[in-house]
């Protein structure tokens, strides 16, 4: 756990060719320092630090070098340009066409003609941008004015104790949260969780849900 946090949250979401091998490599040592009675445990602990330093030191040296970073972590590559497939591409990424149709499925789009661009991503993912007549409609397109700026959920009340660094950080009080439980005839004890949405109205759930026959989906 240390190591990882060391490392970065990077090693967990994005798995590029360089974290790949780091937490295979880390996982493989961890595991023999667990079970490996035959080694001894002071060089498996020296092996870890070791190569922990080293994935930090790489990851840091990527952050400075655009080229090592390309050469660490590889580069996105194109597979769809103006519409059209790269079958090169595929080739060279070992992707096919049946694995190109089912990443294009999870985003919906089950029409290949709707896609403009396509890009397959570090992290294995596909990135897809969609031809102008198929993209969806927003409200700049309608010349609709938007409402007023989002803000981000701000959770007053969790497990039913106040999360008093939110309220501070959020320009709220004790006394203001109080006086909106009052306003609804609730007491704190009563709260499971109350958040602040982005559209600055407040949500209140209890631990009393007066639901006697919860559904269980089937």
């Amino acid at each position: 756990m240390i190591i990882t946090k060391v490392i970065g949250k990077h090693t967990i979401t994005q798995m590029t060719y360089h974290d790949f091998v780091s937490s295979i490599t880390l996982g493989a040592i961890t595991g023999n320092i667990a079970f490996n009675t035959s080694l001894k445990s002071w060089n498996l602990i020296a092996a870890l630090i070791t190569f922990s330093g080293i994935a930090f030191l790489v990851a840091y040296i990527s952050i400075k070098s655009r080229k090592l970073r390309k050469f660490f972590s590889g580069k996105p590559t194109m597979v769809i340009e103006n519409g059209k497939i790269l079958e090169q591409n595929l080739r060279k990424l070992k992707f096919s066409l049946d694995t190109l149709n089912q990443e294009l499925r999870e985003k919906e789009i089950f029409d290949i003609e709707e896609v403009e661009y396509a890009v397959l991503e570090l992290n294995g993912k596909l990135s897809v941008l969609k031809k102008p007549e198929f993209r969806q409609i927003t409200l700049k397109d309608l010349s609709i004015m938007s409402p007023d700026k989002a803000h981000f959920p701000l959770e007053l009340i969790m497990d039913g104790e106040v999360i008093d660094e939110n309220i501070n950080q959020g320009g709220l009080s004790r006394e203001w949260l109080f006086q909106q439980l009052n306003e609804r005839g609730l007491a704190v004890n009563e709260v499971c969780y109350a958040v602040k949405g982005t559209n600055g109205g407040l949500y209140f759930d209890l631990y009393q849900d007066k639901i006697k026959n919860p559904t269980d989906p089937e």
